[in-house]
């Protein structure tokens, strides 16, 4: 397939960190680096605006010690089992937990999924992951 080449222009100390970030994922390249992590970008911009189906993670840190919290996920999550397909729960230390919820259908239900969740009182932290299946 052929290629294109393009001219970049960043600060120093982005090139420094980018460079040592890819040598620590493993790249070779800075060519096979920059491919992945546009990929990366179009993948999270297309699937904000999709309507179609999509597929990826919901990562969330939560503080397990706020009162109801528990009860409110698993509610949450029984109302969407049709587009959760597993969920991965870790005991972190004695008050964080960190749960990974694969997901799978149409994207509306997958952003709403993770809008609900993120409102729970005790999540720190929420992440939608996407991927291009």
């Amino acid at each position: 397939m052929p290629v294109h080449r393009i001219g970049v222009s960043v600060p120093p100390e982005l090139l420094e960190e980018f460079d040592r970030t890819m040598r620590e994922m493993g790249f070779r390249d800075r060519s096979k680096a920059i491919q992945a992590a546009m990929r990366s970008f179009i993948t999270d911009f297309e699937f904000k605006k999709a309507e179609g189906e999509g597929v990826g993670a919901i990562i969330l840190l939560f503080d397990h010690t706020v009162r109801g919290i528990e009860d409110a996920l698993t509610d949450i999550q029984h109302h969407h089992r049709n587009i959760i397909n597993s969920v991965m729960h870790i005991h972190l230390n004695e008050r964080s937990c960190l749960e990974i919820l694969a997901v799978k259908g149409k994207a509306e239900l997958i952003k709403s999924l993770s809008q609900k969740l993120g409102g729970v009182r005790g999540i720190r932290q929420i992440k939608l992951v996407t991927v291009h299946g």
